[in-house]
């Protein structure tokens, strides 16, 4: 039971109601939200470091290049479209030298060119000076750079961002996108045995075996 006499009850029930003290409560409890919103992102960061790149389902799978009529990087006054596509299985990457991510692919995308792999890059939403000094300095791995400033190709491709990367076969279906850098890891266990059956169906002249472009090119 408790002693408190009446005046001491009221002082306790003052002190509760204080307007300042809930307010103190309360710039406590805002200080505390950016905090754990930031301890949240830090932790969502560290489980996808060291993660593969993945690949993804993605609208244009299993379905042509999408239609385009866009300049070529290296002589704006030429117009390619899918009928300059290679006719053999092929990489379509999507970079823009404003691309950090593509700056860090862009070597191994040399050692596959030195491989004799077909790369055609679609240049994405990039000053065509700029992209240019970055071939320049880096080296070219593309057969050809297809000019999207306005960037309505790559988005009919369903891109998200840059690099991103699109196995083609022979009869310019898409059979595999790849979203982010392409590295020797993907590349060997991902990326090069889909491409390897691709050209197989294409040296004999056939469309790919639908089975293991499933199997191998997920």
């Amino acid at each position: 039971m408790s002693n408190n006499t009446p005046e001491q009850k009221d002082s306790q029930n003052s002190k509760q109601r204080n307007p300042k003290t809930m307010k103190k409560k309360q710039t406590k409890l805002w200080f505390l939200i950016p905090l754990i919103l930031f301890f949240g992102l830090v932790v969502i960061l560290y489980m996808r470091l060291g993660k593969p790149t993945d690949i993804v389902t993605n609208t244009a799978l299993e379905r042509p290049v999408p239609t385009f009529e866009l300049p070529l990087l290296a002589d704006t006054t030429r117009t390619i479209t899918n009928d300059n596509l290679p006719d053999k299985p092929f990489l379509l990457n999507v970079w823009g030298s404003w691309c950090p991510t593509c700056v860090i692919e862009h070597p191994f995308l040399m050692q596959l060119e030195e491989r004799g792999v077909d790369i055609v890059g679609v240049n994405y939403k990039d000053e065509i000076g700029n992209a240019l000094s970055y071939l320049n300095r880096g080296g070219d791995p593309f057969s050809m750079s297809i000019q999207d400033s306005l960037g309505q190709f790559a988005l009919d491709l369903g891109i998200t961002g840059a690099p991103e990367t699109f196995v083609v076969d022979g009869d310019g279906i898409i059979r595999q996108h790849i979203v982010g850098e392409v590295n020797e890891a993907n590349w060997q266990q991902r990326v090069k045995p889909c491409l390897t059956v691709l050209n197989e169906a294409n040296k004999n002249n056939d469309s790919p075996d639908l089975i293991q472009v499933e199997e191998m090119c997920k």
